[in-house]
């Protein structure tokens, strides 16, 4: 694969996405809206995460939680690496059977592990996801959830919502319920019963983003969700909230690495 190019490809399963890239960019501080398991193919990143700043190279494994803020820059010139996005009621069904009811509201706790075997069976479960390998069926789901348990083994996973103040979880349900929606700062703060200022500080310290910041998140994934459903580009810009399609196809391509006309043609 040639430095800067990113492809996705079609998984065998519902709610996973397989992306494999190689690139110098560096990424600026974003979020998905997905848990995000991978392996760090060629040369090294550092990258701010929600457990925070981490260093990861060739054969190590990383993860990522649904908005989990995050960024990623090369060590060298350039990094390469394969990653699968699970939508998270498919990481919640996979988790009460790995964990037996054991998990609830769980995160992955370790940004980077050492590789090893664990990195082996990924690349393998990869390729199965990506192929036409009907006999492999049966070791695709065990690698599956092999992985997934071992990923949860590399720490106690930890309860996400207890760190956010009540108050704060309003704005951001309210954020969430409509990402379309014109909000703005006196409206947030007056939800929360906070100044203007108090709002905007503790909403950026519960969350890692302002709150402009974390609506453009939002409406980014929303427009994500919309184009592989089939919406054209130029609706899923206004269903989302963006004010014209360059603006939703600058952020898209920030936040994902590729544009909103090349993810439409992998996932259509």
């Amino acid at each position: 694969m040639k430095s800067g190019q990113f492809r996705i490809y079609r998984s065998r399963l519902a709610g996973i996405e397989a992306v494999r890239a190689e690139t110098g960019h560096s990424f600026p501080k974003h979020t998905h809206d997905q848990f995000g398991i991978g392996v760090i193919e060629a040369g090294a990143q550092r990258s701010l995460s929600g457990r925070g700043m981490v260093h990861a190279e060739a054969g190590d494994v990383i993860s990522v939680n649904p908005n989990e803020v995050h960024d990623g820059m090369p060590i060298g010139e350039s990094r390469a690496w394969s990653m699968l996005y699970f939508d998270p009621r498919l990481i919640g069904d996979l988790l009460r059977d790995v964990g037996e009811g054991r998990f609830g509201a769980v995160e992955f706790p370790s940004p980077v592990i050492r590789g090893g075997e664990m990195a082996g069976h990924f690349k393998t479960l990869f390729s199965l996801l990506i192929e036409d390998a009907a006999e492999n069926v049966l070791l695709r789901d065990e690698l599956l959830l092999s992985l997934i348990a071992d990923v949860m083994r590399e720490g106690a996973g930890a309860l996400r919502e207890d760190a956010i103040p009540a108050d704060i979880k309003r704005a951001r349900e309210l954020i969430d319920d409509d990402p379309a929606a014109p909000l703005t700062l006196p409206e947030l703060a007056e939800l929360c019963g906070l100044s203007h200022f108090r709002f905007l500080r503790a909403f950026s310290k519960a969350t890692g983003l302002t709150p402009h910041a974390y609506l453009m998140q939002r409406r980014i994934h929303e427009a994500r969700r919309l184009i592989a459903a089939g919406t054209s580009l130029a609706e899923a810009a206004f269903a989302s909230g963006f004010s014209d399609q360059s603006h939703m196809t600058r952020l898209f391509v920030r936040n994902f690495g590729v544009s909103p006309g090349a993810y439409a043609a992998a996932t259509g």
